[in-house]
Parts: C-alpha cells; sequence; structure tokens
C-alpha cells in the first residue's frame, strides 16, 4: 500500500531552495530571497533553522528572522 501523503513530502524542495523562487515577492520574504541569492554561503539546502543560525551569524536585522517566520508557515503549506 502507497501512502501518498509521504511521496508529496519527499518531493518538497529544501526551504532554502523554496525560499529562493520566492524573490518575486513584493513582501519581507522576497527581500530576503533576493538577499539569499546574493549570499554564497546562503544554506540551500538547509531547513527553516539553518538558514535562521545563518541570519543570526551574519547579524541580520530581527525583520529578516519574522521573514523566515512567514516564509516557513508559506513553505509547509505548499
Amino acid at each position: 500500500m502507497t501512502e501518498h501523503n509521504d511521496d508529496q513530502h519527499e518531493s518538497k524542495p529544501a526551504f532554502g531552495h523554496w525560499l529562493v523562487t520566492q524573490k518575486d515577492r513584493g513582501d519581507l520574504v522576497g527581500q530576503l530571497a533576493v538577499g539569499a541569492i546574493a549570499d554564497r554561503r546562503f544554506p540551500r539546502n538547509g531547513d527553516p533553522e539553518a538558514v535562521r543560525k545563518h541570519l543570526s551569524a551574519m547579524q541580520a536585522e530581527g525583520d529578516m528572522f519574522a521573514a523566515v517566520d512567514d516564509a516557513e508557515s508559506d513553505w509547509l503549506s505548499a
């Protein structure tokens, strides 16, 4: 018996990869995506926590952490 939910979960892109595809959004998530594209060290294969750790290490502004929270919600619902 095949569980379709597992198949869909496995095909979901890594959070970092998904995030950079959001560059055309007109909100903070879009700004975060543009910054991620320009950052060679951005954890594209990372999960939301890896992105938060990276932003912390880069001393990012607080609104970028809020953008990660918003992006994570959108990514999980996709």
